[in-house]
């Protein structure tokens, strides 16, 4: 019988790999995280969820003192930001974090923590700067990279990505954002609530294009009224510098139209992720790979059936709670020995600009693709009281139901869509019913009652249809209205 130096052996230090290590380690597992970088904690702690929501923070907060005419307070002259005191404060938020995801951490924990490039020579075994280590089992969580789009001249001028955004020190009068995706949009709404006039450039016909046309509208909307110029349809052809400013020509996307030179003093490339899947030596273990990165069965297992891939590094979905659920998958799978498998159906997600824009489950542009019947309940912020009190009426409550009203799905956008997703998370995930989310007594003032609203309104419907009122005069006689509008048009 093979005998191996770890029971699981770990690739990438980040959400899906950090997981994994502290499961297995807690189990009793022999383990180890093998880690390129000299930290661990993986893109979304250096380089994602972290810094950016930091970064989103700061500039949340800028833009609230610019609103205090609304809230009757006195209008304030605000002096220029500095950037790098901003980034300064990303940064020892990371260190802070960064703590919870020590080497020491997970040695107490009981996995070893070892840093370098590995790559593997066969199906158990990889070499890390000259050593060779094997593993029983192996999950490869390398992550992704910006994936940088075919634009002529690209790699000749200094663009950023969300790899060097966050050490950048100088706020750019004029900044351009290729990308009307989340990481797009979340930076650019922060670099122009912070003082940088942005231009977005996004091929597409609309900004987050997975999510429903209205929905997206309302974000564009808002983005728009807060000086941001949006550029949908339209095609990044060439980029060149000009001493200190860049030039980027564009195009319509239909191939019908001029071309036009947009300005600017910088430029985020935010076009989407690559998985990593280069220089591992996948070929010599086995594991068959794309550029799209490493196909898995539901059980997270690779074409070696020994091998697991979590996180983005699988093409799936690129979130970090989604990196977690499945290593928590892969985990099952290796330890436990049972037969787990993962659903994807029961994964939400949010894109953290202001409004926040959440998701669960089927919105109409998914039901419409699978083909399945639905109807849509909608609840407005506007018609919220804690919404109103907080200045926060912009935005609305979409919840997708089948005929017989099961709940497929839910689309929030407005203030704290990303909280307020959960209790619809938890109905799907829990098959809750419709009635049961209906008769739940939320707590008053709260953002959250548009849930219950939204709910209600099928149940309503029919609880105060002319048949109920009709049995209801008849059974109890009861004399109907007491009060009738006036229909008459004032003079």
């Amino acid at each position: 019988m093979a005998t191996f130096d770890y029971d699981l052996g770990i690739i990438g230090g980040g959400a899906a790999g950090l997981t994994a290590a502290a499961g297995a380690a807690q189990f009793g597992a022999k383990s180890i995280i093998i880690e390129k970088y000299k930290e661990l904690g993986g893109d979304c702690l250096h380089f994602g969820c972290v810094p950016s929501k930091t970064l989103i923070r700061s500039a949340g907060v800028w833009a609230l003192a610019r609103r205090s005419p609304e809230f009757g307070l006195p209008e304030v002259t605000l002096p220029p930001v500095d950037l790098g005191a901003v980034m300064d404060r990303v940064q020892s938020v990371i260190a802070q974090i960064q703590g919870h995801d020590s080497t020491e951490r997970f040695c107490s924990l009981g996995a070893q923590v070892r840093f370098g490039q590995p790559r593997f020579l066969d199906d158990h075994t990889v070499e890390v700067d000259g050593d060779r280590l094997s593993a029983k089992a192996w999950i490869i969580s390398t992550g992704s990279s910006p994936a940088l789009p075919p634009v002529e001249g690209l790699l000749n001028v200094p663009y950023w990505t969300n790899e060097t955004v966050f050490s950048q020190r100088i706020l750019p009068p004029r900044l351009l954002v290729l990308g009307g995706g989340p990481i797009g949009l979340e930076m650019a709404q922060a670099f122009q609530r912070l003082g940088s006039r942005v231009t977005i450039v996004e091929f597409m016909d609309q900004i987050l294009g997975p999510e429903d046309a209205d929905v997206a509208d309302i974000l564009r909307n808002r983005l728009e009224a807060e000086g941001m110029a949006m550029l949908t349809g339209t095609k990044a052809v060439k980029a060149e510098s000009h001493g200190a400013e860049i030039l980027l020509t564009v195009a319509p996307a239909s191939g019908k139209g001029a071309t036009r030179v947009l300005k600017a003093d910088a430029l985020l490339v935010a076009t989407g992720r690559k998985p990593n899947v280069m220089d591992l030596g996948l070929e010599q273990a086995g594991v068959e790979f794309t550029p799209r990165g490493i196909p898995t069965n539901a059980r997270m297992q690779t074409t070696m059936h020994h091998m697991y891939a979590c996180g983005d590094v699988n093409g799936q979905f690129p979130f970090t709670h989604v990196a977690g659920y499945e290593a928590s998958v892969a985990l099952t799978n290796i330890i436990l020995h049972l037969p787990r498998r993962a659903d994807y159906a029961k994964v939400g997600w949010c894109t953290y600009t202001d409004p926040e824009v959440a998701s669960i489950g089927l919105n109409e542009k998914r039901a419409k693709a699978a083909n399945i019947e639905y109807r849509v309940l909608t609840e407005h912020f506007r018609e919220n009281d804690r919404a109103l009190a907080e200045g926060e009426s912009r935005g609305k409550i979409k919840i997708l139901i089948s005929p017989k009203g099961k709940p497929l799905g839910c689309q929030i956008i407005g203030a704290h869509a990303g909280e307020l997703i959960h209790e619809w998370v938890v109905a799907i995930a829990g098959g809750v019913k419709l009635s049961t989310m209906a008769g739940g007594i939320h707590v008053y003032p709260t953002l959250s009652e548009i849930s219950k609203r939204a709910a209600g309104h099928y149940f309503a419907e029919k609880l105060f249809s002319e048949r109920t009122k009709s049995i209801l005069r008849h059974l109890f006689h009861l004399k109907g209205r007491a009060c009738t509008p006036s229909t008459k048009v004032p003079r």
